[in-house]
């Protein structure tokens, strides 16, 4: 059996994430896996947000997250990397003991941005629907209990995606392949079947696109969730490669 780094990639919605994931699976050593956890949460959510396809995807994938998680500590994967998509606040009624036999990466975004893109697919939303709130808590247990964590800020990745991703490789020992910043355009295997949803826009792209600064106008709701989340969000852009 190959012996794998496993590695969790934190994250909150969506098209950004999806897009690094795409990196990481054009290069030659990586696998992918996206978001396992996604039909465990469903069976667990406590928010009232709709998520397009539900039932295709409670049929796609195991919805027991145990399970789950005992597949991705052990499956061989045949590579020496594996990188699992996760969405933070997929993390609902789960044995977390997990997360400290993994590398762990969060990719954070600021929480404007993720309201104004979330909110045209999903209506209710709260902070716990868009996880930063969670991607926070698991910045504080990790670094409180001495493990390490790397964190990718979006817009930096988008201003300069060779050297975060660099930056990124050498903290967990792998070698940047420069196949990471290109990929076809179109859907890949990996693809989770919620992809129709929510990767159009990545589908269309062949690299990451650069960055353009926006000014978003939320609606009251919405903003009053930004503003809660902001604090959060600096405190981890701090730490960000």
């Amino acid at each position: 059996m190959t012996t794998t780094k496993r590695i969790n990639l934190w994250s909150s919605p969506r098209n950004i994430s999806t897009a690094l994931m795409y990196s990481f699976a054009n290069h030659p050593s990586i696998r992918v896996v996206d978001e396992p956890l996604y039909a465990h949460y469903l069976t667990h959510q406590q928010t009232k947000a709709k998520h397009p396809g539900k039932e295709e995807i409670l049929a796609s994938q195991p919805t027991d997250g145990s399970r789950v998680v005992r597949s991705m500590l052990t499956t061989d994967y045949e590579k020496p990397v594996v990188v699992f998509k996760q969405m933070t606040h997929h993390l609902i009624e789960l044995d977390r003991a997990f997360i400290g036999e993994m590398h762990n990466v969060l990719l954070i975004r600021n929480p404007r941005a993720i309201l104004a893109s979330f909110s045209k697919v999903v209506e209710e939303v709260t902070a716990e629907d868009i996880g930063l709130p969670q991607q926070y808590e698991l910045y504080q247990s990790l670094r409180e209990n001495g493990q390490s964590v790397g964190v990718l800020d979006a817009q930096k990745l988008l201003q300069d995606p060779g050297g975060v991703l660099s930056r990124l490789c050498s903290e967990f020992g792998i070698r940047f392949d420069e196949s990471m910043l290109s990929w076809p355009a179109g859907a890949r295997a990996e693809d989770g079947v919620w992809a129709k949803y929510w990767y159009a826009n990545v589908h269309k792209s062949t690299g990451f696109n650069p960055f353009v600064k926006k000014e978003y106008t939320l609606m009251p709701a919405l903003e009053a969730i930004a503003q809660r989340c902001e604090p959060l969000y600096q405190e981890m852009l701090a730490e960000a490669f």
